[in-house]
């Protein structure tokens, strides 16, 4: 892997295995912020605006994170890796179907990608903790900790009164 040189005090090893893990994450937050994009343009329904913006709120959100993830590769001396190919190969999401129309539909597929997302940071939090890297650990936990928020927003959408 190529690195650039840093001062920063982590050894090699560690930085190494910080910057692989960032950069799958990295691929999922962008593929996650392409989903979150394609509901909220193809959303319909009774619920459309409220949807299109929740959607869209969700989508900055990520996108946060998409920097964040990024710029703590580069302070470990990494390249943060996310164009369209280095994307659609290293993602762990599935794809978002196209078909949806409904705000059920889509509400349902943002809730199981923020919920997809949120698993892989957190086994990547374990990860971090393992080999000593508090600083990615702790922005991990500031990721997850939003993108748990996000999916309580999204599925209280799917829960009904009664």
């Amino acid at each position: 892997m190529d690195m650039h040189d840093t001062r920063n005090s982590l050894d090699e090893e560690t930085r190494t295995k910080s910057i692989q893990l960032l950069n799958a994450r990295l691929a999922d937050a962008i593929h996650l912020a392409m989903q979150l994009k394609l509901a909220h343009w193809n959303v319909r329904g009774p619920h459309f605006l409220q949807l299109h913006e929740l959607f869209d709120t969700i989508t900055d959100s990520v996108r946060e994170h998409v920097d964040m993830i990024a710029e703590r590769i580069g302070a470990l001396g990494g390249v943060a890796q996310g164009n369209l190919k280095s994307v659609s190969g290293n993602t762990s999401l599935e794809d978002y179907p196209e078909d949806l129309s409904s705000g059920v539909e889509h509400t349902k597929r943002v809730a199981s990608a923020l919920a997809a997302f949120g698993g892989t940071v957190r086994e990547d939090i374990e990860k971090a903790a393992s080999i000593g890297d508090v600083a990615t650990e702790d922005l991990l936990t500031e990721v997850v900790r939003d993108i748990d928020q996000r999916l309580w927003f999204v599925e209280a959408h799917l829960q009904s009164d009664s």
